[in-house]
């Protein structure tokens, strides 16, 4: 899956607000036990902030268990959270002649350790890292 959307930059004078998730009848991020009118969708943005370790872990598992009966999304930069997930996405902003472009790739088992990794080390990503995040995405 792949979705790009633009954003004028504020310095233009406005922004054009897009949105990179749609509730719609396909479901894009994964599969629910409740039928569509039943299931809730949820989105949390940022759910980590000013939080770390432990308490992180406690939001994963909370998010963990709303999926249970509800679709949930959420952006987070915590290995703590993100590790409880079904799948991941990739969200990249970058700045082009002025404009924002946002894009979106689900990531593979490769790619769900290489981002798991990044968030334990930041730029450089070791080979400990990378067993790190194996083993975090195991439990």
């Amino acid at each position: 899956m792949r979705m790009t959307r633009l954003l004028r930059s504020p310095q233009a004078g406005s922004i054009e607000s897009s949105s990179i998730f749609q509730p719609t009848s396909a479901k894009p991020f994964g599969r629910s036990r409740k039928s569509r009118r039943e299931e809730k969708r949820l989105v949390f943005d940022e759910i980590d902030s000013g939080i770390g370790g432990r308490v992180s872990e406690a939001v994963g598992v909370k998010l963990k268990k709303l999926s249970e009966t509800n679709q949930v999304f959420c952006v987070t930069h915590q290995p703590q959270i993100a590790r409880f997930a079904d799948s991941h996405l990739l969200v990249r902003k970058e700045a082009i002649a002025g404009r924002t472009e946002i894009s979106v790739d689900t990531l593979d088992r490769r790619g769900r350790v290489e981002e798991i990794a990044r968030m334990l080390t930041g730029a450089e990503i070791t080979e400990t890292a990378r067993r790190h995040a194996r083993e975090v995405l195991k439990s």
